[in-house]
């Protein structure tokens, strides 16, 4: 386990695999987040029939699900699963003691994160181009998808945040390329691992890489640790994009230069 945040255990497992049929109903805990309002907004345009639940809804995410015309259920009810969805994803807001968590993991209803989710479903084989670093992500985002469409890649995109060349924070997928916000947090309190394990990359753009979020991570260090998770994943002919002029970067590249 690479992160330190802990939960009770929960008492059953998430699903291992997603089988799904086109019109299923997929329920999100946590759908306010702009990563999950994103993915919302991308399995419905893939013809899934969504539902979400929040405590915090705020704009420009709640603005956005209601553009989509996505129900939001107010708080983390038991009641909320009382139609029974195919698919439930929890977001990493949400903890094992919450009311409508404690329903799920009582039922039988197949459950996983949004990132497990975003590699099964969405990202699936394509080229993953994954923008990670402490800082700066969503604004290299939304530059590198604005670049790739206007060189006609035509590519898929999951930003967190909603750019202002584009008036959605994701692409459906309809090409070969999909370019997405990688975030270092943790996935799940069923998952404790970094966000961007699950995203499949091909391509890795990599900014500064400092001390974050102290309440997972212990120092500097520790943070270096997931990022070399990262890295370990591109495969061979992949691409990674970094700065050597930065301390902790010329650390990474030359500890996994030493692994590779």
């Amino acid at each position: 386990m690479l992160l330190d945040s802990m939960t009770a255990p929960q008492t059953r497992p998430p699903a291992k695999e997603l089988h799904l049929k086109p019109d299923a109903h997929i329920h999100l805990m946590g759908i306010c987040g702009t990563a999950m309002a994103s993915l919302a907004g991308l399995l419905q345009s893939r013809g899934f029939k969504i539902t979400g639940s929040d405590q915090n809804v705020y704009p420009p995410m709640s603005t956005q699900l209601e553009k989509l015309g996505i129900q939001i259920m107010q708080g983390y009810k038991r009641e909320n699963l009382n139609v029974r969805p195919d698919l439930v994803i929890v977001g990493n807001v949400i903890s094992r003691k919450y009311e409508e968590a404690e329903a799920l993991l009582e039922s039988d209803i197949p459950f996983t994160s949004l990132p497990q989710a975003m590699g099964a479903l969405v990202i699936q084989n394509r080229h993953s181009v994954v923008v990670a670093g402490t800082h700066g992500k969503t604004t290299t985002t939304s530059m590198n998808a604005y670049i790739a469409d206007r060189l006609g890649l035509k590519p898929d995109f999951m930003i967190g945040g909603i750019p202002k060349n584009f008036d959605l924070s994701f692409r459906s997928p309809e090409g070969d390329w999909f370019v997405i916000e990688g975030d270092e947090y943790d996935t799940a309190f069923f998952d404790k691992v970094p966000k961007f394990i699950h995203y499949k990359p091909q391509s890795v753009i990599l900014n500064s890489v400092e001390f974050d979020h102290a309440d997972i991570y212990r120092d500097l260090e520790h943070v270096k640790e997931a990022f070399l998770m990262l890295l370990d994943l591109i495969p061979e002919g992949g691409l990674l994009v970094a700065c050597e002029d930065e301390e902790t970067i010329r650390d990474l590249l030359s500890r996994r230069a030493q692994t590779t």
